[in-house]
């Protein structure tokens, strides 16, 4: 089910808040899509305006940035270790917006939104030790 993005609550004194108008489509919401760890695969959503946005419906891979030395490499992704959103979504492996994964070079903090950005982007925690 989407949500609509219209007020149809209550006022601050109790009373209903009548619509003046019927719902548009550009006022619908999107259906919340969850990033998994697997294979690659990109959906294409058109939104008004004819604007086109890549959501990520699972991924391999994520480009993690090492702040020493300030340098970008694309790494696969091996479990999600902790999220601080949910834990649940820990068990069903799910990558949101400030998850720990657990990559090749070490732990990385996700710092995009896969599900509106289309990409992992991650930032090195602690590297993996020897």
């Amino acid at each position: 089910m989407v949500k609509w993005h219209i007020d149809t609550g209550k006022k601050v004194t109790g009373g209903i808040i009548h619509l003046h108008r019927k719902k548009r489509k550009y006022q619908r919401g999107s259906l919340p899509l969850h990033t998994k760890v697997g294979k690659e695969i990109k959906w294409v959503d058109r939104k008004r305006g004819g604007i086109k946005k890549i959501k990520l419906a699972s991924t391999e891979f994520a480009n993690v940035i090492d702040s020493k030395t300030h340098k970008t490499k694309k790494v696969k992704i091996l479990d999600v270790i902790k999220n601080e959103a949910d834990p649940h979504l820990v068990r069903s492996e799910i990558i949101t917006k400030g998850t720990v994964i657990k990559t090749e070079l070490g732990e990385a903090r996700v710092v995009s939104r896969p599900s509106q950005d289309g990409v992992v982007n991650a930032i090195l925690v602690s590297e993996k030790k020897e």
